[in-house]
C-alpha cells in the first residue's frame, strides 16, 4: 500500500530521497553510455503507405505487413493500436555471434566489448513499446535461447513487471542428439511468456490429442463411456482421510499408505461407489481408484511448460516447411533456424481467440503470419485472427538491394494464401514505413499517410486512397478523408453523410469549411494525427526519456 507523504516537511521528504539515493538498487544494468547510438532511433513522425504492386488479394486488406526498421513500425502502431493487441510473439535475434544480430547496418559480432550491452539496450527499446500495444489481458511470447535467456529474463521483469511473468517455456527443437557437440547437446530453447498483467489474463486450453483420449478405456463396460482411473490416495492432510475399506473380494485395507490420506471422506466413498465410480479392478480385489470418464473432463488440457517435437515440430521441419513454400536455393542459408508452424499454432491457441489482432515485430520468414492464416483456414465459420507481420530489409553495405521483408516474408504468405485457396480474409496490405520530419509534416505528409492512419485508428479494413473523397465503412461506423474544401469535395462528403444515418468521423485539412455537418466528428489534419503519435509512444517516451534519451515535449495530448 503506497505511503502518505503529504504531512511531511520538506526537510523530512529531502532526508528520504537522500537516503533513498544512497541504498543498492536491484536488477538489470547495462553500458547504456558507453555503447554506439542505434543509427535507426529517430524522432521523425512515422506514417504507413501502402503498395498495392506488393499487396495480395483485393482490398479491403484484413492483415497488413509492415517494411521497415521496428522501431518505426512500433511507433507508428502505438498511435493507432495502442491498447489493442491480444497476442504479440517475437522471434528476435540470438546475439550469438552467427551473423543474426543486425546492428547499423552491419552485423555484430561475438567478441564486441560492448555485445550484451547493445542487445539489451536494442531490445529495451522496442519491448517498451511493445508493452504499450498490449491489451489488458494480453500477453507477449517470445522465443530465445542460452546466449541471452537470463539477461532477456530480467529486461522482461523491467519492462513488464516480475509479477506479471508467467512461464518459460522449453521448446525441444532438436530431435536427435548432436554427438559433435563439445560439452553437452544443445536440444532446446525457450519461450519466455508475460501477461500485461496477469490477473486479467488466462491461457486458452489446448486441443486434446488422440493419444490423450487413447489413455481412456472401458474395460467394464460402463454406459457413460471410456474412463481412466486415478490414486484414491493424496498425501494432504485430510482430517477425515484415514478409514478402512473393505474391497468386494472380502479384503481389508486398513488404511491409506503410509503419510498419505484418502482424497474423500468415507461417506463420499461409499457414495462414489454405489454410482460405480470405484475400480477394484477386474477380480474386485485391488486397492480403489476412483474413475474419471472422458464424457465428463474438460473439451481441452491446460498448456504445459515442455513441448517436445512430437507436439510442436522441431528445426528441420522448419526448414522443410519454409524450403516447401519458398524453395531456398542458393539463398537456403538466410534463415539457418525458423520455427516450425506447429510452434506457432501453440502459441496462437494459448494467446488468442478468434478475432483477435496479434503482432510479430521480427517477423523474419513469417511462420508467424502463415500460422495465422492456417488457422483461419480451418475455422472458416469464426471470426478470421488478424496480423501485423514488421520485417525489416536487413540491407548492408554488401548487400544493398537485399529485401527480406518484400522476398522472403511477404513472398512466403502469398504463396501460403494461394495454397489454402481463395479466402475472403487472407489477403494482406504491404506497408512501407515512412519517415516524416515532424516540423515538415504540412509540406510532406501525404494523403495516401492519412488516409492509412485514418484506417487503422478506427479499426477499418486498409483500402487505398481516392480522389476527391476517401471512404470506408466498418459495421455502422463510416470514415471519410477529404484533404481539400474543393467544392466537388465538399458535394461529395454530403452525399456520402445523407446516405448515412450512423456514427461517421471525416478526416480533413480543412475542418472550418466543414463546420456546417452537425452531429458528425470533424478531424483536423495533421495536428490529430501529431497528437496520436506523440500520445501512442508516451508511456515509452516517457520510460527512455528518464535516461535523457527521448525528450518530451509537453503533456501527452488527448485521445481521438
Amino acid at each position: 500500500m503506497p505511503r502518505d507523504y503529504n504531512h511531511l516537511s520538506r526537510e523530512q521528504l529531502v532526508e528520504i530521497l537522500q537516503r533513498r539515493d544512497l541504498e543498492a538498487n536491484y536488477g538489470l544494468v547495462w553500458e547504456r553510455d558507453e555503447i554506439e547510438p542505434e543509427a535507426a532511433i529517430n524522432h521523425d513522425y512515422v506514417g504507413l503507405r501502402l503498395d498495392p504492386a506488393l499487396s495480395c488479394g483485393p482490398a479491403p486488406w484484413q492483415h497488413l505487413v509492415i517494411e521497415g526498421d521496428n522501431w518505426d513500425a512500433l511507433r507508428a502502431l502505438a498511435a493507432t493500436h495502442q491498447g489493442q493487441v491480444k497476442l504479440i510473439y517475437i522471434d528476435p535475434p540470438y546475439n550469438t555471434g552467427r551473423r543474426d544480430f543486425l546492428y547499423n547496418d552491419r552485423w555484430f559480432e561475438k567478441t564486441h566489448r560492448y555485445r550484451h550491452s547493445v542487445w539489451l539496450e536494442f531490445m529495451y527499446k522496442r519491448l517498451l513499446l511493445a508493452r504499450e500495444l498490449l491489451a489488458p489481458d494480453g500477453a507477449i511470447f517470445v522465443s530465445i535461447d542460452d546466449n541471452e535467456l537470463f539477461n532477456l529474463g530480467l529486461l522482461m521483469n523491467k519492462v513488464f513487471g516480475e509479477e506479471n511473468f508467467i512461464a518459460n517455456c522449453i521448446w525441444q527443437k532438436a530431435f536427435a542428439p548432436k554427438n559433435s557437440a563439445q560439452h553437452f547437446s544443445d536440444d532446446h530453447e525457450y519461450v519466455l511468456v508475460y501477461a500485461a498483467n496477469r490477473e486479467l489474463w488466462r491461457p486458452n486450453l489446448l486441443p486434446r490429442t488422440e493419444k490423450q483420449d487413447r489413455a481412456f478405456k472401458n474395460p467394464d463396460n460402463d454406459p457413460r463411456g471410456p474412463w481412466t482411473s486415478g490414486d484414491l490416495a493424496a498425501r494432504n492432510f485430510y482430517s477425515e482421510g484415514r478409514y478402512p475399506i473393505t474391497c468386494p473380494s472380502g479384503r481389508i485395507i486398513e488404511g491409506p499408505p503410509a503419510g498419505s490420506y484418502w482424497r474423500v471422506s468415507k461417506a463420499r466413498f461409499e457414495e462414489l461407489d454405489r454410482d460405480g465410480r470405484i475400480w477394484w479392478g477386474k477380480d474386485g480385489n485391488n486397492t480403489p481408484r476412483i474413475k474419471r470418464f472422458l464424457s465428463e473432463v474438460k473439451q481441452g488440457v491446460v498448456p504445459q511448460t515442455l513441448w517436445t517435437y512430437e507436439e510442436v515440430g522441431h528445426t528441420q521441419d522448419a526448414k522443410k516447411q519454409l524450403n516447401e513454400m519458398l524453395p531456398m536455393g542458393r539463398n537456403a542459408d538466410v534463415f539457418s533456424t525458423p520455427k516450425p508452424l506447429q510452434l506457432m499454432e501453440r502459441i496462437l491457441r494459448i494467446g488468442s481467440q478468434p478475432g483477435d489482432l496479434v503482432l510479430d515485430f521480427f517477423a523474419g520468414s513469417g511462420t508467424f503470419g502463415q500460422a495465422v492464416l492456417q488457422l483461419n483456414a480451418a475455422s472458416p465459420d469464426a471470426p478470421p485472427r488478424r496480423f501485423i507481420l514488421v520485417s525489416n530489409r536487413e540491407a548492408t553495405a554488401e548487400e544493398p538491394e537485399k529485401n527480406l521483408c518484400r522476398d522472403i516474408c511477404a513472398e512466403r504468405l502469398r504463396r501460403a494464401i494461394a495454397k489454402l485457396g481463395a479466402h475472403p480474409t487472407a489477403g494482406f496490405a504491404y506497408a512501407v514505413a515512412e519517415r516524416i520530419p515532424r516540423h515538415r509534416m504540412v509540406e510532406k505528409l501525404p494523403d495516401a499517410l492519412v488516409w492509412s492512419f485514418a484506417q487503422l485508428a478506427h479499426d477499418h479494413p486498409l483500402t487505398l486512397f481516392t480522389r476527391p473523397l476517401a471512404q470506408s465503412r466498418r459495421g455502422a461506423h463510416l470514415l471519410l478523408y477529404a484533404p481539400r474544401a474543393s467544392a466537388s469535395a465538399v458535394r461529395a462528403v454530403e452525399a456520402a453523410l445523407a446516405n448515412h444515418a450512423g456514427p461517421a468521423t471525416l478526416y480533413t485539412w480543412s475542418p472550418d469549411d466543414y463546420a456546417h455537418l452537425a452531429g458528425r466528428i470533424v478531424v483536423r489534419v495533421p495536428e490529430a494525427l501529431l497528437a496520436a503519435f506523440r500520445q501512442g509512444t508516451a508511456g515509452a517516451a516517457r520510460a527512455v526519456a528518464q535516461n535523457n534519451e527521448v525528450p518530451v515535449v509537453g503533456p501527452a495530448p488527448a485521445s481521438l
